[in-house]
Parts: structure tokens; sequence; C-alpha cells
């Protein structure tokens, strides 16, 4: 029987990790040194390292890898990654490997490997929450980065003897150049902190004109200053950024107008994330000025689609003072009917935003899939006065509601009414307040957990679901348990998930 043919962009990998293809892999990559790999054997050869955390057998896989693409989230698919320091140390291999072919190919030009692109993206999909803390997202930009500076040193110095050599032997001091190595596209999604922006900057400058061209596809920044992010901004290749997320707390709207001209020069440019920026203690008329000018430069940006001038699809307020005013003009706003994705945390519906909450609702219900309501105060009589409008939202693939103070009986009755909704996926509902004892926790400061009260309701919740049928419908009052989708992922997540049933 023939070797299975697995293409490397192919999604089609074995269920069981003790299949045979799998077993006959861990025999292949158990031989030092590897045998000769037929061309078709390296994807499923690839995933078995990983997943068996073969760092060494990774590197030999990359230096002789066929392909001209190696595409990490492609070749591994939904498989569950090694967690922490295995998977750094073997992403860290894959990049070793990449390095040393560039160095190879600086010290001898004429050979050429098969791999020109190394695709990393997608790694904060599978680093976030439940595979690696967000600290270790840092360690791939720093391992990408530093590599970057090493190759372009080194490549500095080879050209440096060259010149000497070509001098020594023909007396000229212009001569024919020495043909330039093909190098290695890296396309990654990058997060840079205060401490760390030298490097992530100095190796952007490297692989401008470096054999090992980093491409940024997705840009995090946290608590680095505005003319850092431009620095970096202006760094950037501007063929393939497609997401900026800009952290920075101690920078307020005053500084935003500095920044968003410099995101004009991306063309792919489709989603932007501000927090704190738009912090506005009181509306005054510099303020309002502000406010109007960043809306002019936002208009500059015509691809943009989460937090844009076009309809808005997605739209997220963390601890924003909002007033019943604002919720009304949303309403009445061309966005309203548009949107896909609404995140409303810390909104306090107590103060008079029931109603302008639920008409808004009322506007988005015909094409709402995700609708978070986290930490608003909310309570039992305002989820009563909101569930007619929420049994509308059709299409409603997500809903949170965790950090309010809710009753077992409203949140009861708030599954058995929206079981209908047949694109529900996942609620995240806050653990009942009838399910908490009248102990402080000396830890946290609140009100412990009645764990066994929390266990019978979690049971009676499950049992509804089951009895209805609905077990592709998940309720739990863990936040972390279940990664909420964002706006690239919403769709082609939950699409996949329909899929299954």
């Amino acid at each position: 029987m023939g070797a299975p043919r697995i293409s490397p962009n192919s999604n089609r990998y074995p269920e069981s990790m003790d299949s045979l293809v799998c077993l006959c892999a861990r025999h292949v990559i158990a031989q030092d040194p590897l045998p000769t790999i037929p061309r078709s054997l390296y994807p499923v050869l690839f995933q078995v390292a990983f997943l068996d955390r073969r760092p060494l057998v990774l590197q030999d896989l990359v230096a002789t890898w066929p392909f001209t693409e190696l595409h990490f989230q492609q070749l591994m698919g939904d498989q569950e990654l090694p967690q922490g320091e295995d998977c750094i140390n073997c992403v860290q291999a894959i990049i070793k490997a990449v390095v040393a072919q560039v160095k190879r190919e600086l010290k001898e030009p004429s050979r050429h490997s098969s791999l020109r692109v190394l695709n990393m993206t997608g790694l904060w999909g599978f680093m976030s929450g439940n595979i690696l803390a967000d600290m270790n997202v840092w360690y791939i930009t720093e391992a990408l980065a530093k590599a970057c500076v090493e190759v372009s040193k080194d490549q500095q110095e080879f050209q440096r003897h060259g010149s000497k050599r070509h001098k020594g032997c023909s007396g000229a001091d212009t001569a024919t150049a020495a043909p330039q190595p093909l190098g290695v596209d890296i396309h990654a999604d990058l997060t840079v902190y205060k401490t760390y922006y030298k490097i992530v900057h100095d190796a952007l400058q490297a692989s401008a004109a470096g054999p090992l061209r980093l491409k940024c596809r997705e840009f995090q920044a946290e608590n680095i200053s505005a003319s850092e992010i431009v620095t970096l901004l202006e760094s950037l290749d501007p063929s393939c950024l497609r997401r900026v997320d800009l952290r920075c707390s101690f920078l307020r709207s005053t500084q935003l107008p500095v920044i968003l001209p410099h995101l004009s020069r991306f063309p792919e440019l489709r989603s932007l994330k501000l927090q704190h920026f738009l912090y506005v203690e009181h509306l005054t008329p510099e303020s309002d000025s502000r406010i109007r000018c960043v809306a002019r430069q936002l208009g500059m940006l015509p691809s943009l689609r989460e937090l844009s001038v076009a309809p808005l699809e997605s739209l997220e307020f963390h601890y924003c003072s909002l007033i019943p005013a604002d919720l009304d003009f949303l309403s009445q706003s061309f966005h309203a009917p548009a949107l896909k994705k609404l995140h409303l945390s810390s909104l306090d519906v107590s103060r008079g935003l029931l109603e302008p909450l639920r008409l808004l609702l009322e506007k988005t219900s015909a094409s709402l899939l995700y609708l978070g309501l986290m930490e608003c105060r909310m309570n039992d009589s305002h989820l009563d006065a909101l569930l007619p409008t929420l049994r509308r939202c059709s299409r409603l693939r997500y809903l949170g509601l965790y950090g309010n103070s809710l009753s077992t009986a409203v949140l009861r009755d708030l599954l058995q009414k929206t079981l209908e909704l047949q694109n529900l996926r996942l609620v995240v509902y806050p653990v009942p307040r009838d399910c908490y004892t009248q102990e402080v926790s000396e830890i946290t400061g609140h009100f412990e957990e009645d764990e066994e009260l929390l266990r019978a309701v979690t049971a009676e919740f499950s049992q509804i679901l089951a009895n209805s049928g609905r077990t592709n419908l998940v309720w739990t009052y863990d936040p972390d348990d279940h990664e909420a989708p964002d706006y690239f992922s919403l769709f082609r997540l939950f699409f996949h998930l329909i899929s299954l049933f």
C-alpha cells in the first residue's frame, strides 16, 4: 500500500493521533538521522513531530522542506498544541532551521532551497486562552525579531568579506556585485511591549533590505508611546497588515490624530482596535473637535470593517460612560442594521439605559451574531425586559452575560426561551446569585460560591439542553472555558460548528 498523499495546504489530517498513519510517522521520526522522506509525507511528519514535542526533528524537516511555503496553521489544522515551553521550543526550532537555510545561501548564493515563505500567522488564535499564556505570544515575536537581526548582521559580514576578497583579486574598487540570495518571507502576527520595542524596531529595519523579510499580518502594541507606534507602523510592510490593536492605557484622544494618518498606507487594513484612546470624561469644544478629527481620519481608511465609516459590523465599548443619548444615536444611525458584533461591557443598565439598549437590540436583531453584556449591573427584571427582543435575534450565535446579578430562575427561563434560536452556539452566564454562600473569601473579598448548588444548577441546565436535543449549544458560567470568537473568526468558527450538526 502506497504512502498517503497529504497536501501541505490540506486540512485533512488523521482524526486520532493513534491512527495507523501517525503510528508510522512516529516510527519514521524516531530514526536518527531521518531517512530519505518522500515529498508527500512531510506534512504529516511535521504535524506528528510538533504534537510529540520533537524540536530537533522539526529542525531537520524544515531544513529539507520540499515545498515553497510552510504554513503552520494549515499544517496543524485544529489539533490541540502542546502548552507553554514545549510549544515555544518547537516554534524556535522551526525558526532556527530557516535562519540556517538563509545563512547557508548567503555563504553559497548558488545553492537554493525550496522554502521561500514561512507563514506563522494564526498563532495568537492558538496561544490565547487555553493554549499559551499571553506572555508567551511575545516569545514568538522575540524569536522572529532576533532571527531577522542575526541574519542581517551575517549578511553585512559576508558583504564586507566578499568586497575585500574581490578588491584583493582585481585591484578595482568597483566590481560586479555578488548574486543576492533569494531569502525567505516570514508572515507573522507581532506583539510589542515597551521593554522590547527596540529589538522589534531593529528587526523591522533589518528585514526591509535583508534576506529574512518580516511581513506582519496582525500588529498589537501595548503601552508604548505614540511616536514609537508611528515608527513601527512606518517600518511595516504595507502589503500584508490587516489588523492593528493598540492597547496603550496612558495615551489619550489627543494623540490618536498623530497615529491615524500613518494607517492609510495599509490597503488591506480591515480591523482597528483602540483601547483607552477615546476616553473622554467631559465633552468640551476641544474634545468635540478632536472626535470629529478622528472621525474624518477614520473615513480615510476605506477598507476598514471593524471600526469604520462604512456600516459598522463590529462595535465594542469597554468601561465607557455611555448615556441614553449615545445609544439612541446609535439606534437611529445607519450602522445599527449592519451590526454583527455588539460588545457593551460595564454598561450600567440601571441608569436609564435599559430602554435605549432594548431599542438598539431591536434595530440590530436581524443581523446580530455576537452580543456581550458583561458586568452591566443587570438584574432579573432587566433581563426579563430584554428577553422578548433577544428572542428576535434569530442569527445570534454568542451571548455573554457573566458579571451580572441574575437568579437561577431567570437564567432557566432564558435558557428555555432561547432554545428556539437555532444558530445560538455559546452562552456564558453568571454564577446565579442564589448559588453564593454568606461567607466572604479572604482572597477575593467576594462571597464564595456554593459548589453543591452550582453543580446542581449546571446539571439542570445540561439536562434541559439534552432533553431539547440542543447538544450543539454550550451553556457555561466560566468565561475562560470557551474562547469568545473575534471579528475574523466569528463567521468561520460558527459556520464550521453549524456544519457539524
